[in-house]
């Protein structure tokens, strides 16, 4: 942006650079608190990654209504009165400051969570949220009032400024705010961010004052023209094609933490490509063209296609594609949306409806798709509902016998790798046999890597390329289904299924839960084996070897588990013995408890049980002090990690409730992140004593018998850990080079580079 001279008529004594400052740091504000908050609810609700969806959705209405504001307040005449109006409500908003929870509603309710979140957000931090929003569509504003069209100024350069700011505070908080700074300060930080910004826009509103002052024709001679009147279609698309990257950025955060395996700081990836599809489509030169995106988009989308319901083991090469195929989508969408904008007389109306698709799309993914799916189904439906932006084949030849036959190819290969997965009897039941030897992604991927190349010579046929991803992805979730799942439920926590397999050494059909990808227990149905604890419980993984031990010493045990699983831990309680668990998902609950789909609470203990409903770190809270004899706390196997349960105050609680020989069993194993030396450090400075077990599945045992388990124990003083010192396995724990994790304090993306050099051979597993 150039500077205008001060004589230029409209713009006298105005320092341009003050705009751009505004629009920057009012975004950079607005995206670093999202996750700052979200950061501050997790304790209260768990890290599932719900909790930042509905956080995004949250954000998405409370920038709409800054949005809505500023159109109001632009229909004010005097821009004097605008810019005193708005410098108030800053002020008004900064009530709530510095930023904490709002206690006013209490605990959240285990039923009703989503909503919980959204009351304490917009009493914590919505009104400074939507004040901020608003600064960017006013300031734009009234630079296009201030100065002329002949300048060859276009306010919606501004829009590319904001999102940048958005995007590098966004990124800065995962990567250097969170490990760097402790909570607290963060808070007092942004609070600081906020009176600087304010100081900032009273500069340049004191600036656009005086020059409303000097050049009393602003308000008519240099407002912008109006322009072509805008029409409800064309509201109507602005919209839709705001609302469906908005619902895909949720779907693929959803799709990645159920299905692939996520940390909580990884759910700022979606929303940062999201903020830099606008920072291109919106800027002047965009770096890549709407022709490109639109091929790239079109090879991208028939990949992910493929793989969208294949695990092919490469956690950081699929999370790649799939987000590498969002961000295109994404981009083909806002490059539509920018060819579609208004002048900038109609800015504040364009923005209000691009606002309103992005809560269209958010709330639909974060509160409507868990109700009425029972899987991440949204993910895939966006993708499809994608090629409707693409060109309509408005300059593509009349098909010929070329397009009929890529057509015909990619269908009949699709088909054939349906057939192939699920052959029907008797003719294909043939073939069988050698799929069964054979991988099967070996087997069908080259088949529908054909179909996905045909679809790809037809990506400008809207009528020819939509049912050829449609069809592709329905052949790929047939051909990848290679376990029977017998059925799915969805809540706020995420999906589970239940899945079967026939295990001949357990004597038949084992039944098995997965939250996403992460098994959470097995049981044999087979009566002979039904009550004997499997996979992570085994008697001869640590958690069993805990429970053995400390059974064979005391004739009774007083047990409080948190996570419930399929209650596998209830195979352990004998008659005088009694457990509590403690389990955030109702949905779990209901599974686990009712008897009719795992047995393990209401056939297989003895003793009594109990359950307590809610996040862990507060209904623990409330027990009476030295009451267990084995506290166990297995929370962190899943793909989204409760941070707050593994700090120093947690396990300062958690040593609390143990009796003075009791018993800390932390279950720490995780495909993605490193918990073990955070843990180690955690238990040192909480003044536990704590030995270290890495256990692999015993050569000779049948599968799903036992498995690979990494777990940490703590007691309250060293002579308690005698009985388990006699067992070579258990390692003690030296002081080691990790920070502890604190309640303001943790470092998940540290974490996670920690487990990727383990799996790629730079640094030697801890331990």
């Amino acid at each position: 942006m150039t500077a205008v001279p001060a004589s230029r008529p409209g713009a006298p004594g105005l320092v341009p650079m003050l705009f751009v400052a505004a629009v920057f740091a009012s975004a950079a504000l607005v995206f670093m608190v999202e996750p700052m908050m979200a950061k501050l609810v997790l304790p209260l609700l768990g890290g599932s990654a719900a909790v930042w969806n509905a956080s995004l959705a949250f954000f998405q209405a409370a920038l709409l209504g800054g949005y809505v504001y500023a159109h109001l307040l632009q229909r004010i005449p005097s821009m004097r009165v605008q810019i005193g109006l708005h410098l108030a409500v800053l002020l008004a908003a900064a009530v709530v400051l510095p930023l904490k929870v709002s206690g006013a509603l209490g605990d959240p309710p285990p039923d009703q969570p989503a909503l919980w979140l959204i009351g304490v957000l917009g009493l914590s931090v919505g009104a400074p949220f939507a004040a901020l929003s608003a600064t960017a569509p006013l300031v734009q504003a009234w630079h296009a009032r201030v100065f002329r069209e002949d300048d060859a100024r276009e306010p919606y350069a501004l829009y590319a400024a904001s999102n940048l700011g958005s995007l590098l505070s966004l990124l800065a908080y995962p990567v250097l705010v969170e490990p760097n700074i402790i909570l607290v300060g963060q808070t007092l930080g942004w609070t600081a961010g906020y009176g600087v910004f304010f100081i900032l826009l009273a500069m340049l509103g004191l600036a656009l004052w005086r020059a409303a002052g000097r050049a009393a024709p602003i308000h008519a001679a240099a407002a912008p023209a109006p322009g072509p009147a805008v029409t409800w279609r064309d509201r109507a698309i602005w919209i839709g094609l705001a609302a469906l990257p908005s619902s895909l950025m949720l779907g693929v955060t959803s799709y990645i933490t159920t299905d692939l395996g996520s940390a909580p700081f990884l759910w700022v990836a979606p929303l940062a490509l999201y903020l830099l599809t606008f920072i291109i489509a919106f800027a002047a030169r965009p770096w890549i063209k709407p022709h490109l995106a639109l091929i790239l988009q079109a090879a991208a989308l028939a990949v992910c296609a493929i793989f969208i319901h294949f695990r092919t083991g490469g956690f950081v090469q699929e999370v790649l594609l799939h987000l590498t195929t969002f961000f295109l989508t994404a981009l083909i969408c806002h490059q539509a949306l920018v060819a579609r904008r208004p002048a900038p007389a109609h800015l504040t109306d364009f923005y209000i409806c691009m606002s309103l698709g992005g809560v269209v799309g958010g709330s639909f993914n974060a509160f409507l798709a868990p109700v009425i799916f029972n899987t991440v189904i949204e993910y895939p439906a966006a993708l499809v509902l994608s090629c409707l932006v693409r060109p309509w084949g408005l300059n593509e030849p009349p098909p010929g016998w070329r397009t009929w036959a890529a057509i015909a190819l990619g269908t009949a290969c699709a088909i054939l790798a349906f057939l192939i997965a699920h052959p029907p009897a008797p003719f294909w039941a043939l073939i069988r046999p050698l799929t069964r030897s054979m991988d099967l992604l070996s087997v069908t991927s080259p088949l529908l890597a054909v179909t996905a190349a045909m679809a790809f010579t037809q990506r400008n046929r809207i009528w020819a390329f939509m049912p050829m991803v449609l069809v592709l992805i329905i052949a790929s979730d047939r051909a990848a289904d290679r376990t029977d799942v017998m059925q799915n439920w969805r809540g706020f926590f995420g999906v589970i299924r239940e899945s079967r397999a026939s295990h001949a050494a357990l004597g038949g059909e084992v039944r098995m839960l997965a939250h996403g990808t992460t098994l959470h227990g097995a049981q044999a149905q087979n009566p002979r084996f039904r009550c004997q604890p499997l996979v992570y419980y085994a008697h001869e993984t640590p958690i069993g070897q805990v429970f053995d031990t400390v059974q064979r010493s005391k004739p009774q045990v007083a047990i409080g588990a948190v996570g419930l699983g399929t209650g596998t831990v209830a195979a352990y309680v004998r008659k005088a013995d009694a457990l509590n668990f403690f389990e955030i998902d109702p949905l779990v609950f209901q599974i686990s408890t009712t008897g009719r789909v795992f047995t393990y609470t209401s056939q297989c203990a003895k003793g009594r049980l109990g359950y307590v409903l809610g996040d862990a770190r507060l209904t623990l809270a409330r027990e009476p002090a030295g009451r267990y004899d084995i506290l166990l706390i297995d929370a962190f196997s899943s793909d989204s990690v409760p941070a707050h349960l593994l700090t120093v105050q947690a396990v300062r609680m958690y040593l609390t409730k143990l009796k003075p020989d009791g018993v800390l069993i932390l279950h720490l194993s995780n495909r993605n992140l490193d918990l073990i030396r955070p843990a180690e450090a955690v238990a040192l400075a909480a003044g536990g004593h704590p030995l270290y077990q890495s256990h692999d599945p015993l050569p000779g045992l049948p599968d799903l018998w036992d498995t690979a388990e990494d777990a940490l124990i703590v007691t309250k003083t060293d002579a308690a850990l005698a009985p388990f010192r006699a067992n070579a396995a258990w390692q003690a724990v030296k002081p080691g080079d990790v920070r502890p994790w604190t309640d303001d304090y943790t470092n998940l993306f540290g974490a996670m580079v920690r487990r990727m050099k383990e799996k790629w051979g730079i640094a030697a597993r801890p331990g």
